[in-house]
């Protein structure tokens, strides 16, 4: 069974789309602290953003080299995961012990190299994402690459992937696919496409 993520939600009615969806996601994402992005979503926003019941569904907060200051003023926002880009494995697991939270750890991956930075952070993390190099920009990455990987982590999968993507390429490489620019319409998250995805993914499950 393959998990989802949807990430880069930045207004409330896109987000009660999501939530009361039929086929709803595993996970939410928000950019947190990323001001490159078109998705960020400013602090003051963010707070009333996603003080919502959140119908088991898990929020995720994105973030970027967090600072001190920062994670002090989101510590008790309404998020289960932080998801760390350009994070070193002993602040990650310096910042799940202050904040109790689950982390999902960033690889971005270019090259074979690459990918072996995992064993670095797959102790303390509760899930091991491979991302492309893009951050803001939906780049892929080759996702052979991390095909015969054997992790004690469930393995997210991201990097430019449709709304309309054949799923049973992933189904034997990772458990989560997080998707964000492959729901969007000219730079805006298109309810129709996210519909199609989700449903998508119900099927895909059902039948595997």
């Amino acid at each position: 069974m393959i998990e989802c993520k949807i990430c880069g939600i930045s207004d409330a009615v896109t987000l009660k789309k999501i939530i009361n969806h039929q086929n709803p996601p595993k996970f939410i994402g928000f950019i947190c602290n990323y001001t490159n992005s078109k998705r960020y979503v400013e602090l003051e926003k963010l707070k009333k953003l996603i003080n919502v019941d959140k119908n088991g569904i898990n929020f995720v907060a994105v973030l970027v080299n967090p600072s001190e200051s920062f994670l002090e003023k989101i510590k008790n926002l309404n998020f289960d995961y932080y998801q760390l880009y350009d994070v070193s494995a002993k602040l990650a697991k310096k910042i799940k012990d202050k904040y109790n939270k689950k982390i999902i750890s960033s690889i971005t991956v270019q090259n074979k190299n690459d990918v072996k930075k995992y064993l670095l952070y797959e102790k303390i993390s509760d899930i091991i994402l491979f991302d492309s190099k893009g951050y803001e920009k939906s780049f892929s990455f080759d996702h052979k690459l991390i095909k015969n990987l054997k992790l004690n982590k469930k393995i997210m999968i991201a990097g430019n992937i449709k709304f309309n993507e054949q799923l049973d390429k992933f189904n034997k490489i990772a458990d989560i696919i997080d998707i964000s620019g492959g729901l969007e319409t000219l730079g805006k998250k298109d309810i129709s496409k996210i519909n199609i995805f989700l449903n998508n993914l119900k099927k895909f499950n059902y039948e595997n």
